[in-house]
């Protein structure tokens, strides 16, 4: 298409469906199909169109002629521009219904399996407030609403605490308050923008690589426990530690009080070197009666209450009779493989994050488990004919792999070993649903069961159960 060609407006499209990336699906009067944002199945709106292509139209919806029965009104003022939870306007129980179809149509559609059995989907008892780890950004250019820009004033203060823009890598959406994660979130959020600007401390700017605050973390737990973590990008040490007293004076509760200079292109905190200002480097979780120890590094669900559901999935789905050696893949700090420990003969964890793993055994010496086993190291090259000789071939394997799903290697080798069962848990059901289709030769979906960790968004977790065929 030319360059400055003007995009159509599309009028009066049915929204009829939804699809990838949280999108609303309607059809275009040319048989085109239309992928909208901020729509709803049920609606009718006029779309403007930002992309163009042969077989299909993307765009925003932009006025609504007939409100769908599936809407509600958003909770979040910021709605519509933070893209992070962009079903905030479908009533919950439809999230539920297009999760639960979606992850059908991807293990049917991309997989080519049908599962045996398809359980209803697990919903959240809660909606909002439900995630334990949060990250935010700063910014010396942050974003401007359509509203400031109309006004033509004068902006005072271009800093910002919040989101990244979708698509705008170096555009961060100031947050006054999120519904995610319970307070004293947005307190320490809001506290520690009020702070830096009255003390003339410096947000940074992507683009410059300059500016003293870069990202703020904030983890809690069930029983209470609370992690805050600053990163900073130029290592000013005075100014670090002027919002590191205050914060410590502001939120005594603080169970771990941490800092990072990071001057690194990315803020990614895998590599570095994290320090303790006051308190303990880490908190605790617990779940059914375990702790588990969680640093700044870890990973652990963000849903603890969904978490504890999709682990009990899992179990069910294994029916483990108590002589079982089980293979936990992807184990992160443990926490699957403690969960079934008291349920089985032997559980041997796989990771590849060395931080991880030293969790993961530590977690298990305080929970008193001694049946478990937790090795370091990339998965396809870990997971091999030496490691199975060594440790025992596993009766049921557990595989919960990152977004982008298995290795095919790693695909290649649970074809070789052959064991009874495979739980695979997902938080992408499209790659799951391409691994499966690898399996499909060999072994039966005999269920599948999506557990929704993540309300108001399109994400969603589902647990299969792979039988061999006989």
């Amino acid at each position: 298409m030319a360059r400055g060609k003007k995009l159509p407006r599309l009028e009066k499209i049915k929204v009829f469906d939804t699809g990838a990336k949280g999108l609303s699906v309607g059809k275009a009067a040319d048989g085109r199909m239309v992928f909208i944002n901020g729509a709803v199945p049920g609606d009718i709106v006029d779309v403007q169109v930002f992309k163009k292509r042969k077989q299909y139209f993307q765009g925003k919806a932009i006025h609504v002629h007939e409100l769908s029965e599936r809407r509600v009104e958003p909770k979040c003022s910021h709605f519509g521009t933070c893209g992070g939870c962009k079903w905030q306007n479908m009533s919950y129980n439809d999230q539920l219904y297009f999760k639960e179809k979606e992850v059908k149509n991807h293990l049917e559609r991309i997989g080519g399996v049908t599962s045996e059995l398809y359980l209803p989907i697990l919903g959240s008892s809660k909606p909002y407030w439900y995630r334990n780890k949060m990250e935010f950004s700063f910014s010396s250019s942050r974003w401007l609403t359509p509203e400031e820009i109309a006004k033509g004033s004068v902006i005072e203060s271009r800093n910002g605490l919040g989101f990244h823009i979708p698509g705008a890598w170096d555009k961060v959406l100031d947050i006054q308050q999120c519904f995610l994660q319970e307070e004293p979130s947005n307190a320490i959020r809001n506290t520690i923008k009020e702070f830096a600007e009255n003390n003339g401390l410096s947000f940074f700017n992507p683009r410059e690589q300059n500016g003293l605050l870069r990202t703020l973390m904030i983890r809690t737990s069930s029983i209470g426990e609370l992690m805050i973590l600053v990163q900073f990008f130029e290592k000013d040490i005075s100014k670090s530690q002027l919002l590191m007293d205050h914060l410590r004076a502001k939120f005594p509760e603080t169970t771990a009080l941490l800092y990072v200079f990071n001057q690194k292109a990315n803020d990614t905190l895998y590599d570095q070197n994290i320090m303790c200002h006051s308190g303990r480097d880490h908190i605790f979780e617990e779940m059914e009666g375990l702790s588990f120890k969680i640093d700044a590094k870890s990973f652990y669900q963000t849903n603890s209450d969904q978490a504890f559901e999709l682990y009990k999935v899992a179990c069910n789905f294994a029916d483990f009779q108590g002589d079982e050696i089980v293979y936990d893949l992807y184990t992160g700090i443990g926490t699957i493989a403690q969960f079934i420990a008291k349920k089985v003969k032997k559980v041997v964890g796989i990771e590849s994050v060395p931080e991880a793993i030293a969790a993961a055994k530590a977690n298990a010496i305080a929970n008193g488990i001694e049946n478990t086993e937790f090795y370091t190291g990339d998965m396809k090259s870990v997971f091999n004919d030496d490691f199975l000789s060594h440790h025992g071939k596993p009766d049921v394997i557990i595989t919960d792999p990152p977004r982008d799903g298995m290795h095919p290697d790693v695909v290649a080798q649970l074809l070789k070993i052959m064991p009874r069962k495979i739980i695979y848990v997902s938080c992408n059901s499209a790659t799951q649903a391409r691994d499966l289709a690898f399996m499909k030769s060999h072994y039966v979906v005999s269920k599948s069961q999506a557990v929704d960790m993540f309300p108001q968004t399109h994400h969603c977790e589902n647990v299969v159960l792979l039988t061999k065929r006989i």
